[in-house]
């Protein structure tokens, strides 16, 4: 695989900041979509879109732009039964102990799949055309993050926005041995997919987090991309030493 100048890298984090705000932003205060925010696509598809959606998002190229962190918390939320998102009542989807056992696994078959179509794909996925649906650089984000990390990788990607659609995809061409893989993946699915949703329920039983339930999902996104935020900082200053040591040879060449 090409290696890639630290500039080159920057970009990407950055385009992956703005991607992440904004399509998994949720609230009426708007980041994003109304389309794409957790009440509405909870009341509109229910205990059985939630499900499609966190496999979808894991475990398709296409998933990247789905609100995961926010459609979890969202979902633990309401399933107290007397929420108020946006004004008016949601009821609950399910209840909570369905959804800590269903969720999860629909996160972690998720991935399996992503796992086996990066494995299918080998390497030739990082040269695969963008479209509105796919994009390269993405792919190519989740593989640094990959080597930075290791198998630990698998576990941390779950908590960051895009990286987790094309995590395991990564693992798969990376040929990761699968039974190192799924430990991992069930570790993380757990802790993401269980967590997040626990903690909107314990959460929406505050009444501060029930009357400012907007605000706390905003505040949810931002969390969930300050990771990437903080390797933007890091390939910053990464570039910009790398362009001053560059300088400094060019002048000692020229002296």
């Amino acid at each position: 695989m090409t290696t890639r100048k630290p500039g080159h890298t920057v970009d990407l984090l950055c385009a992956g900041i703005v991607a992440a705000v904004t399509a998994s932003s949720t609230a009426y205060l708007s980041l994003g979509p109304s389309f794409l925010q957790p009440n509405y696509l909870l009341e509109t598809f229910g205990y059985a879109g939630l499900l499609t959606i966190v496999f979808v998002e894991c475990g398709l190229l296409v998933g990247f732009f789905f609100p995961g962190d926010s459609l979890l918390f969202t979902a633990g939320l309401v399933s107290t039964g007397n929420a108020v998102l946006a004004g008016h009542p949601i009821v609950a989807i399910a209840p909570l102990w369905l959804l800590l056992i269903t969720v999860p696994i629909a996160a972690i078959a998720g991935d399996q799949l992503g796992y086996f179509i990066g494995r299918k794909a080998g390497p030739t996925i990082f040269d695969r055309d963008d479209s509105r649906l796919f994009k390269r650089k993405y792919v190519v984000q989740a593989h640094e993050f990959f080597e930075r990390h290791g198998t630990k990788a698998i576990i941390l990607a779950r908590f960051v926005p895009i990286v987790r659609t094309f995590m395991p995809v990564t693992a798969g061409v990376a040929k990761m041995r699968y039974r190192t893989f799924l430990t991992f993946d069930i570790v993380g699915g757990v802790l993401w997919a269980a967590g997040v949703t626990l903690l909107g329920r314990l959460l929406g039983k505050i009444d501060f987090v029930s009357a400012h339930i907007e605000t706390i999902l905003i505040l949810i996104v931002l969390v969930s991309v300050l990771p990437i935020a903080i390797e933007v900082f890091r390939g910053r200053r990464a570039a910009k030493q790398a362009a001053e040591r560059n300088t400094s040879r060019g002048d000692a060449a020229a002296v």
